[in-house]
């Protein structure tokens, strides 16, 4: 064969593997209904627990730490789950029509609040708070692990992931911008009745989507797929140092994008003075989506892990910004608006790395253990990292003073400001280390598709 001919052969597999925008938006959809339910966790929970549910703020902060650590565990389990399953509609693609209605279930009891006291109110939210997590690490374990099997070409999955992205950011601005006003609306000024109110709409919206994304997604090669056993998930982890170099990364980003989310109501509530000021705040994320488009380009012309610590040195930029913006919101709302471009880019390369990852698994071991190295690369971190975002905030809240619904002494309101604006910084820089080392292994990925291909 010709040159010519072998790139245009090369040039026509390209195109089959390209899927449609059909594919592509339904892809989105799934990120997109996810987030409009569970980022009401990492924005609003402490907020609901303490001001809303009226637990302390230290029993709170304890409650998602060490529900979030136990409901983590699952992530593994629900990889090998997925990994075991073989059905006509494919791996990873049937979960959206099992699970997406017992997880608006879930979330919805985990912000209503029966008339409980003391322990039965604790044990109550422990409950709906695990539950939901537990389906919702499901779903986002299809989410991720089904993304290798929609295409087999590297950058149609940075495509396909850069659409899932900003779906999910679509969803996540809804949830955040209008949240609060329609706890608001609903509730007429019951915030119990509001935020139950507010769940019950958002979850009828994404069991419509979620089924609409199992309508028009299909996986490739489904005839193809054998049951992987739990032994030869657990394998697929040897040796596999870009992965674990990666989840290291995503799990300090999503430690402290929770720090961050967790506060900002807090923030704007008793440090600038006006709680409604959130929901201006929030809807300022939609920003984020900049960053995610920009994602294929700095891909094209840098690498992804560079790629990825741009998002965390924008995060870091945005964050001194604000320090010294003060309570000046003409300059404080540009640089939380750099911060979310950073947000968006750190937040999806992980996403359209794991893919790597799952591929050099395969090359290493010969396993192709996709649901079990992306349960735990996604949704692990994401429930750790909101458990751990959650709890420490509170901790370092309850040592200053803090007081739910009471006017704040100057300790109490320099915790906030600690808790919101330095801790996320800090640990932004800190997934930047991890990353330096992922450059290697990127390098290698054209070697190893070539292989791969080749058995």
């Amino acid at each position: 064969m010709s040159t010519k001919q072998e790139n245009t052969a090369a040039e026509g597999a390209a195109v089959e593997e390209r899927c449609s925008l059909s594919s592509r938006l339904s892809y989105s959809l799934t990120d997109g209904c996810g987030n409009l339910l569970y980022c009401i966790i990492g924005s609003f929970l402490l907020y609901f627990y303490t001001d809303v549910f009226g637990l302390s703020v230290a029993v709170t902060g304890t409650l998602l730490l060490v529900t979030r650590l136990i409901d983590a565990i699952d992530a593994p389990i629900w990889g090998c789950i997925v990994d075991h399953t073989k059905t006509k509609y494919g791996r990873s693609r049937p979960y959206f029509l099992w699970l997406c209605i017992p997880f608006a279930v879930f979330m919805w009891l985990t912000f209503t609040t029966p008339d409980l006291d003391g322990t039965a109110k604790i044990v109550y939210a422990a409950t709906t708070y695990i539950i939901a997590g537990i389906v919702y690490t499901g779903i986002q374990t299809a989410i991720t692990s089904i993304l290798p099997n929609l295409s087999k070409n590297p950058g149609e999955r940075v495509v396909l992931n850069t659409f899932r992205m900003v779906g999910g950011n679509v969803g996540a601005f809804i949830c955040m911008t209008f949240t609060l006003p329609l706890v608001a609306f609903f509730g007429g000024g019951n915030d119990q009745l509001g935020f139950s109110m507010t769940l019950a709409f958002f979850g009828v919206i994404a069991v419509v989507l979620f089924l609409v994304a199992f309508k028009n997604l299909r996986e490739v090669n489904v005839e193809n797929i054998r049951r992987i056993p739990v032994k030869e998930s657990v394998r697929a982890i040897r040796g596999n140092w870009p992965w674990v170099i990666l989840v290291t990364a995503n799990l300090l980003f999503w430690i402290a994008l929770t720090v961050r989310q967790s506060t900002v109501v807090y923030y704007c509530q008793y440090y600038l003075g006006d709680k409604e000021i959130a929901a201006m705040i929030n809807g300022f994320m939609v920003i984020q989506v900049l960053g995610m488009v920009s994602i294929p380009f700095l891909v094209k012309h840098s690498s992804k892990c560079f790629t990825m610590i741009i998002g965390f040195i924008l995060g870091i930029a945005g964050h001194v910004g604000m320090y010294f913006a003060g309570t000046d919101m003409t300059m404080l709302v540009p640089f939380w608006c750099l911060s979310c471009v950073g947000q968006g880019i750190a937040c999806s390369m992980p996403f359209a790395m794991l893919s790597d990852t799952v591929d050099y698994g395969e090359w290493k071991t010969g396993i192709r253990a996709s649901g079990f190295l992306t349960a735990i690369g996604s949704a692990f971190c994401i429930k750790a990292g909101s458990g751990i975002g959650g709890f420490i905030p509170a901790m370092v809240m309850d040592a200053f003073g803090y007081v739910p619904g009471a006017a704040q002494t100057a300790e109490a309101l320099a915790g906030i400001q600690l808790v919101f604006i330095w801790l996320p910084l800090i640990i932004f820089g800190l997934g930047i280390l991890p990353m330096l080392l992922y450059r290697k292994y990127e390098q290698q990925e054209e070697k190893i598709l070539a292989e791969l291909s080749a058995r």
